[in-house]
C-alpha cells in the first residue's frame, strides 16, 4: 500500500512537472470563421491534454511583421498561419524555422505540397466562382460565365489584387486549367490576362476581405463573385448561394514557426498535433475546407466532403496554386495590378 501511494505520488508530481514545463505558445491566424474552428479542433483540445494554453492572436497577412521581429531578434510569436506563396518567400529569405518533415509522420498521408521545409499546410481551401442562385435564371458553369455579361447581366465580385483574379481572366479567355500557369509565365500571357480584365472592368465591384462577397451576393449588389469557398458554405443553410468547382484555385494555409521564437519545439509539437486525423476530422467539420491529412477523409460524412476543395469530383477541373511562379512574380505583378485598377 505505502508502495502504491509512493507511485502515485511521483506520478502526481510528474504531471505536475510536465504541466509546468508545457509553454503558453502564441499563434497567430487570420481569423474569422476559420479561427472559430480552429479553437474548436486544435486550441480547446491542446489545452485540455494539459499541453499548454494557447494566446490567439489574428493579422491580415502582413509578412513585413514578422519580417520585423526577425530582424531585431524581438519574436513575439511561436506560430503564425501563412498562405504558401507566403511560406515559400519567408522560406527564401530565412524568416522561418526549418522542419524535420520526420516529425509529422508519411508524407504520403498528406495531399501533395502540404509538408515543406518551413511549414506545414494544415487545410486546403479554394477560391471559387459563387453566384445567387435567386439571382440568375441560369446556373454558370466557367469563368467563360463570369465574363459573359450579356447572358448574365449584373456586377461581378473580384478580389482586389493579381492572385487568382489573373488565373481566372486566362481561363475565362479559353485556356485550360492545367495550362494557366504555363500561359502566366511569359509576358504575352500577363498581357493577355490584363486584356481579359479590360473587358469586364466596368463591370466589376472589388472585394478585399473574405467576409465581403457572401454579403455582396445576398444584397444583390453582385450577381456571381470569386469567393473563399468557406465562406460561401457557412451561409450556404440561410441564403441560396451556390459553388462552381470549375477554375477555381485551391491553395494550403500552413503552420510556420517565426525564426527565433522562444517557444519552436512546442511549437513544433503543436503543428504534429494540428495535422492528426482526429484533429483534422474535427476541423474539416466546422469549416468546409478540406484537411491536408487524407486519413481524416474516411472519417467525415459524405454532407461535410460534399462541400470540400478536396473531394475528388471538387477538384477535378481546379488548378493548384503555383507557388514558385507567384514567389517569384507576384511583387511585380500586384504593383502592375494597383496601376490598373486605379486608371
Amino acid at each position: 500500500m505505502l508502495k502504491q501511494l509512493k507511485f502515485s505520488a511521483l506520478a502526481l508530481g510528474m504531471m505536475g512537472a510536465v504541466n509546468a514545463m508545457a509553454a503558453d505558445l502564441t499563434l497567430v491566424s487570420f481569423g474569422g470563421a476559420n479561427k472559430a474552428a480552429q479553437v474548436k479542433a486544435f486550441y480547446e483540445p491542446w489545452e485540455a491534454a494539459g499541453k499548454g494554453k494557447i494566446v490567439a492572436g489574428e493579422y491580415n497577412g502582413e509578412m513585413a511583421k514578422v519580417k520585423a521581429m526577425v530582424d531585431t531578434k524581438s519574436v513575439s510569436w511561436d506560430l503564425v498561419e501563412v498562405e504558401s506563396p507566403e511560406l515559400a518567400r519567408g522560406c527564401d529569405e530565412d524568416m522561418f524555422e526549418r522542419l524535420d518533415p520526420k516529425q509529422f509522420g508519411d508524407s504520403a498521408d498528406y495531399v501533395k505540397g502540404a509538408i515543406q521545409p518551413c511549414g506545414v499546410g494544415f487545410f486546403v481551401w479554394s477560391t471559387v466562382l459563387a453566384y445567387n442562385a435567386d439571382k440568375l435564371k441560369a446556373a454558370p458553369t466557367s469563368w467563360a460565365d463570369f465574363w459573359d455579361v450579356k447572358k448574365f447581366p449584373g456586377k461581378r465580385g473580384l478580389r482586389k489584387g493579381a492572385k487568382y483574379t489573373l488565373e481566372f481572366a486566362l481561363m475565362a479567355d479559353g485556356v485550360a486549367p492545367a495550362d494557366v500557369y504555363k500561359v502566366l509565365a511569359s509576358k504575352d500571357g500577363q498581357n493577355r490576362a490584363f486584356k481579359k480584365l479590360d473587358e469586364l472592368k466596368p463591370n466589376i465591384q472589388w472585394w478585399e476581405a473574405g467576409a465581403q462577397p457572401p454579403q455582396y451576393l445576398a444584397s444583390g449588389d453582385v450577381v456571381m463573385s470569386s469567393a473563399y469557398n468557406g465562406r460561401i458554405a457557412a451561409v450556404a443553410k440561410e441564403s441560396n448561394l451556390k459553388v462552381v468547382w470549375n477554375g477555381g484555385v485551391y491553395d494550403f494555409d500552413a503552420w510556420a514557426i517565426p525564426k527565433g521564437a522562444k517557444n519552436a519545439e512546442e511549437a513544433k509539437k503543436f503543428i504534429a498535433y494540428s495535422v492528426q486525423p482526429e484533429q483534422q476530422k474535427v476541423y474539416a467539420e466546422n469549416i468546409a475546407y478540406g484537411p491536408a491529412n487524407n486519413k481524416a477523409v474516411s472519417l467525415l460524412s459524405k454532407e461535410v466532403t460534399a462541400n470540400m476543395p478536396t473531394t475528388p469530383q471538387n477538384l477535378e477541373n481546379q488548378v493548384q496554386i503555383d507557388v514558385n511562379f507567384w514567389a517569384d512574380n507576384g511583387e511585380q505583378l500586384e504593383q502592375r495590378f494597383n496601376a490598373w485598377a486605379a486608371k
